[in-house]
């Protein structure tokens, strides 16, 4: 029986937000190397995620929490009246496209009320997450944001993705931040633009695993086929784009990324497996 000094959770972020990128999570799951996913309650095609998710119980997924929308024209609506949340949302009623305007502007009953709201939604059509995270890390951009978060991880008994590396990706500095370091996960990795650009993702996946330290450590992805829909969807957005998703869609499906794991031994695991609960409760 091989054992492991390394353990990895490959994870998509993004499902709900549209049938691509729903359908290239399902197939990474079932038959790729994909081992968790959250999933975006106020986005259009959280249903047809969530039912997949219902069907099959066995998988691992989290509730991806979202105050923003970054589509040039594909904006994401909130789960509460705008009337209850006023400062989440522009003129129309949708999401801000930006971070920093929910950094200036969004009251933190508010960001409370919407962010439960999108809980309570998933748990009454029958989901049961194994864990909450934050969509751009937004929480992570404010002190009382991020004591909502975890507010939310300790009213639902769900622990959160809380990272001091994830803050910084924000462009906010962690060390002004009041966090307990035992509970926060370092050891994350997600792909810059700049490698997208330099080179196809698979050279800074296949560099990653190869070389991945000892210990958990959680590598953040956005698959999706390529097609019209998520060309529109993404248009003028090549940063996390049609592109790019598709990309991550056809390295974490293929065999090439299971013999390479398998190769460095390396054991996936997600948010349910003893190694990641042994370690969250330690």
């Amino acid at each position: 029986m091989m054992s492991y000094n390394k353990y990895l959770i490959i994870h998509a972020d993004d499902a709900g937000l549209a049938w691509s990128e729903n359908y290239a999570t399902q197939i990474g799951m079932l038959n790729g190397s994909i081992s968790s996913t959250s999933l975006m309650v106020p986005c259009p095609w959280f249903y047809e995620m969530a039912n997949f998710c219902l069907n099959n119980p066995n998988l691992d997924y989290g509730i991806h929490l979202t105050l923003t929308g970054e589509w040039k024209t594909y904006p994401f609506r909130p789960c509460q009246s705008i009337n209850n949340i006023p400062s989440l949302v522009d003129k129309f009623g949708h999401f801000y496209p930006k971070r920093n305007l929910i950094h200036d502007k969004a009251k933190t009953e508010e960001v409370y009320i919407e962010l439960k709201s999108q809980i309570e939604t998933a748990i009454n059509m029958g989901l049961n997450p194994s864990h909450l995270d934050s969509h751009m890390y937004t929480l992570g951009l404010r002190q009382d944001l991020l004591e909502v978060y975890k507010d939310l991880g300790k009213e639902f008994k769900l622990p959160i993705l809380l990272s001091k590396k994830l803050i910084s990706y924000t462009g906010e500095d962690p060390n002004n931040f009041q966090i307990d370091e035992k509970i926060c996960l370092e050891s994350i990795f997600m792909a810059s633009y700049k490698e997208f650009e330099n080179k196809n993702l698979s050279f800074f996946y296949n560099n990653l695993i190869n070389n991945l330290p000892d210990g958990l450590s959680i590598l953040l992805i956005h698959p999706a086929l390529k097609s019209a829909e998520m060309d529109q969807i993404t248009i003028d957005h090549p940063n996390f784009g049609s592109d790019w998703r598709s990309q991550d869609a056809a390295y974490f499906s293929s065999d090439d990324c299971k013999e390479r794991l398998e190769k460095n031994k390396i054991k996936l695991v997600n948010w349910k497996s003893p190694e990641v609960l042994n370690l969250l409760d330690a």
